[in-house]
């Protein structure tokens, strides 16, 4: 029993290495050799990345709201962020805004994703997503800012993997740009999945402010319906974005129910 609970544990250490190195950039694979099994587990371990990243940006605000004014500050994070995750889902974001703008078929939608050249509508929904992210955020009082930024961040990619964990993938593995399929969650890692993304929330904002998830889960309906209808289902630049769209939905949500 003692050696099985040695050798599950020892999977999970794997799992979440492996979540860390493809959410991020931090370079664990330098110190530990991942198995590749170990990377179609990671989406229940999404939302504990999103831990780091929302830690990492955090901080990154703290830090530069001493130096610069708000604005500055707020860019400033952000940068550090896409910084830390090598622009994974911004690249996703910008994928979306052009498959689904300028694609009318299925065929379209997924070739045009998968192009490495940017369109104009990736041009102009990255430029008007920052404007949202950048202007929402600094309209949220300093002293609240830093705990939104790790409430929000997990929160999101936690929607984004239940979503996932109700569609196909909308391609074949030999087609994925990450060439990983992920696996469909048991009823424990989405129980895993529910606590990263909700502690944050539970924790750091008061219960009447609990109705900022009210957007977010809105947008993820939204995105859900749109790729089934559209492609069918998911894929990894619909999963990127969705964590974006509705990370910020929740800082605009959060703006709208402070003023309740």
């Amino acid at each position: 029993m003692d050696k099985m609970t040695s050798k599950d544990m020892k999977k999970i250490l794997y799992q979440l290495a492996a979540a860390i190195t493809f959410f991020t950039r931090l370079p664990l694979w330098k110190v530990l050799e991942i198995p590749s099994e170990s990377f179609k587990k990671i989406i229940c371990l999404w939302p504990l990345s999103g831990w780091i990243t929302a830690g990492f940006t955090a901080l990154a605000w703290l830090a530069f709201s001493m130096i610069f004014p708000p604005i500055l500050a707020v860019i400033l994070a952000f940068g550090c962020k896409v910084l830390l995750t090598g622009g994974l889902h911004e690249d996703g974001l910008g994928d979306f805004f052009d498959g689904f703008g300028g694609g009318r078929t299925k065929e379209d939608v997924l070739r045009i994703m998968k192009d490495s050249h940017v369109g104009s509508y990736a041009l102009i929904g990255m430029i008007f997503y920052y404007l949202l992210l950048i202007n929402t955020v600094v309209s949220i009082p300093k002293e609240m800012t830093a705990i939104v930024i790790f409430a929000a961040d997990p929160f999101s990619k936690m929607l984004t993997a239940l979503m996932m964990n109700l569609l196909p993938y909308a391609r074949t593995e030999q087609e994925s740009k990450s060439k990983t399929l992920f696996e469909k969650l048991s009823s424990g890692r989405l129980i895993t999945i529910l606590i990263f993304g909700l502690l944050p929330i539970i924790l750091l904002l008061e219960v009447k402010l609990w109705l900022t998830v009210l957007l977010p889960i809105a947008t993820v309906c939204f995105v859900f319906f749109l790729a089934k209808k559209r492609i069918g289902g998911y894929t990894g630049d619909i999963c990127g974005a969705t964590a974006l769209l509705c990370e910020l939905s929740f800082y605009l949500s959060f703006y709208i129910t402070l003023q309740l």
